[in-house]
């Protein structure tokens, strides 16, 4: 089942209570990023503008509410790396999705500390991830500029792995990023391009 799809199972099909719950969902991001996972319910419906009734309606629990956020947080970075296989090179669009991928593992990490791992929503996003980031690895290897004995879970534990430490700054995490993304490429392809920004 396709992420978009989870989503819809969920979202009201009424105008205005799919509103609300987009609302919820917006809010629930924003606060999880900025104050974790347990920032006050009470707090999010406010910052979405709906009562907690209405809050509770749609997400039961915390729990429901996390996933949610979580799902749609993944499905907007599959549906990045449609959007990069069709305007960009091969290369090129690698190295942005493994970016995007990489500030979104930053940022999300609140929400993947709070998650189910053994919930069915998980092992969906994890499999939307290789899904959708694998073609994108295909692209790059088969132009020649991707080594070509990796494979997406391979690239994907990879830069997670080198860059899931703290960092003294922002402009560290860049250079390790960088490091991470040349040790992707082939030897045709590592050159300056191999590590320029998106």
């Amino acid at each position: 089942m396709a992420l978009s799809d989870l989503l819809a199972k969920r979202r009201p099909h009424r105008a205005d209570a799919a509103r609300n719950f987009d609302a919820i969902i917006a809010a629930a991001r924003a606060t999880f990023t900025d104050n974790g996972t347990e920032s006050s319910l009470e707090d999010i419906a406010r910052r979405a503008g709906v009562g907690p009734a209405t809050l509770y309606r749609n997400f039961p629990t915390r729990e429901d509410l996390i996933e949610a956020v979580y799902v749609a947080e993944v499905d907007s970075l599959c549906q990045d790396a449609l959007r990069l296989a069709e305007n960009e090179q091969p290369w090129p669009a690698l190295v942005a999705w493994v970016r995007h991928f990489v500030t979104y593992m930053a940022t999300k990490r609140v929400l993947l500390d709070a998650l189910d791992r053994e919930s069915g929503a998980f092992a969906a996003c994890r499999q939307a991830l290789y899904d959708f980031g694998g073609p994108l690895l295909t692209r790059a290897q088969n132009a020649g500029d991707a080594n070509p004995d990796m494979s997406i879970d391979d690239v994907m534990r990879f830069v997670i792995g080198v860059t899931s430490s703290p960092f003294g700054s922002d402009d560290q995490r860049e250079r390790i990023l960088d490091m991470a993304i040349a040790g992707i490429a082939t030897r045709s392809a590592h050159t300056v391009r191999s590590v320029a920004k998106p």
